[in-house]
């Protein structure tokens, strides 16, 4: 039997152990190190705000587009005013090719893992239509397309993950936001969409995207977060800032 001293400090210790709810995380390895990846371009209707690095591969710098952007000298980078970072792409001078190859792999690993998880807390939740809803962690699937209106609250300590599989398109519609209650992180927030993603006027997401086609964000929207693309990315006068 345990002595009172020893009894105190296995309460202690156990009240200091926190266990996150929900799957695991989804590990983005170097693609983590982009706030914009994509696979054949990144768009952008002037004036967009970017903070962190973007890049483009196997496409070339000609994809960056609408960015007015000034390659540096040494040619393995590049700036511009709508980005408080750098810019990348395949064809920038070396090591910055085989950088962004190994990104655009992470990210589809990334995607693939996401994409595998299986046993969802809810599947096909409440037909597709999310709207004044309040999530706790887990997995959630749907086998449709995903329209989001109004707010919808993640619920949750800083440790604890979302991932939504969503076999069609997510759509969030103007106005339609992403709250974080009780400690919530965007970067343990996890879209994977084997759709297209659109976010329209007003519309604020959370989370990492990993998207399998294109990610359009309209005047307005913003995302805090990441966008890993397989296709394209377009931006109008958009917002989209890690945190």
């Amino acid at each position: 039997m345990l002595s009172t001293g020893l009894q105190i400090l296995f309460g202690l210790l156990m009240l200091t152990v926190v266990r996150a709810a929900g799957p695991s995380p989804i590990n983005l390895a170097s693609a983590g190190g982009f706030t914009i990846l994509a696979k054949s371009g990144i768009s952008t209707v002037p004036f967009s705000a970017i903070t962190g690095n973007i890049g483009v591969s196997p496409s070339s710098g000609t994809s960056l587009t609408g960015f007015s952007i000034t390659r540096a000298p040494s040619g393995t980078f590049a700036t511009s005013n709508q980005v408080v970072g750098d810019l990348l792409a395949a064809d920038f001078t070396s090591p910055t090719s085989s950088q962004l190859t190994t990104a655009v792999l992470d990210m589809q690993a990334a995607f693939v893992d996401g994409n595998s998880r299986v046993l969802p807390n809810f599947l096909n939740l409440l037909g597709g239509g999310l709207s004044a809803q309040t999530l706790t962690p887990g997995l959630y699937k749907w086998t449709s397309s995903v329209n989001i209106s109004g707010l919808l609250t993640l619920k949750g300590a800083s440790t604890d993950v979302w991932i939504f599989q969503i076999q069609n398109n997510l759509l969030y519609g103007p106005g339609a936001k992403t709250v974080l209650f009780g400690g919530a992180l965007s970067k343990n927030i996890f879209w994977i969409v084997s759709g297209d993603v659109s976010l329209l006027a007003g519309s604020v997401l959370d989370g990492v995207i990993l998207c399998a086609t294109k990610v359009a964000l309209v005047t307005g929207a913003a995302v805090h977060g990441r966008i890993l693309s397989q296709t394209a990315v377009t931006l109008e006068q958009s917002t989209v800032v890690p945190v």
